[in-house]
């Protein structure tokens, strides 16, 4: 899983050595300001920054690239429909901001050890115990969630080989049909393993 993207990759970058609370912190308030600001020219501000981000976590951006063109190709059909439906505008915010949240998103994984991540939510939840909230399975859909991402780019860069040896590869319907088979089909055995250990009672 190393060479995916948004697989843990080890360094001395500061991102690296930002202790992972503040990381994840740092990340929901870029979020929000993602949400919070609209029009072309801020979320092509925010890619810019993003981008930039990614190049300081040392994140390998050409590989990062070709791993995501999948991604890529599903975010230019949105692109397409939004200016076609809404304008140019508004398909340029859409895209930018969901670029910018998936490559900042990536930097965290790729800068955080799981393990740093998983003890950070915990502390952060911690509180929520005298509640009743049962940290634990939070902790644990989060750690899904992180381990997930790099698995569902795995499909994607599988089925886009395959769709590459069959001659398909400039075929939407030849990427996206098995990729979002295999995702469903991943998500129900994770589901039933889960099950099998009593874990999703």
């Amino acid at each position: 899983m190393t060479g995916l993207p948004g697989a843990y990759r080890p360094g001395s970058t500061p991102l690296h050595r930002l202790p992972a609370g503040a990381k994840l912190a740092l990340l929901a308030g870029y979020a929000v300001l993602v949400v919070a600001l609209t029009g072309p020219v801020s979320a092509l501000v925010l890619l810019g920054a993003s981008l930039t981000l990614a190049a300081w976590g040392r994140l390998p951006l050409r590989a990062t690239a070709r791993r995501l063109r999948l991604l890529l190709v599903m975010l230019t059909v949105v692109a397409a429909y939004q200016t076609w439906q809404r304008g140019a505008d508004v398909a340029v915010h859409v895209v930018g901001d969901l670029l910018a949240l998936v490559l900042a998103a990536l930097t965290l994984t790729a800068t955080t050890r799981t393990e740093d991540l998983l003890e950070a939510i915990l502390r952060l939840l911690s509180p929520l115990r005298r509640l009743g909230v049962r940290t634990e399975r939070v902790a644990l859909a989060f750690s899904l969630m992180i381990r997930t991402v790099p698995q569902v780019l795995e499909i994607a860069d599988e089925t886009r080989a395959a769709a590459r040896a069959r001659g398909l590869e400039r075929s939407p319907r030849a990427l996206l049909v098995p990729m979002a088979l295999r995702t469903v089909a991943h998500a129900i055995e994770t589901g039933e393993a889960l099950d099998a250990r009593g874990i999703a009672d």
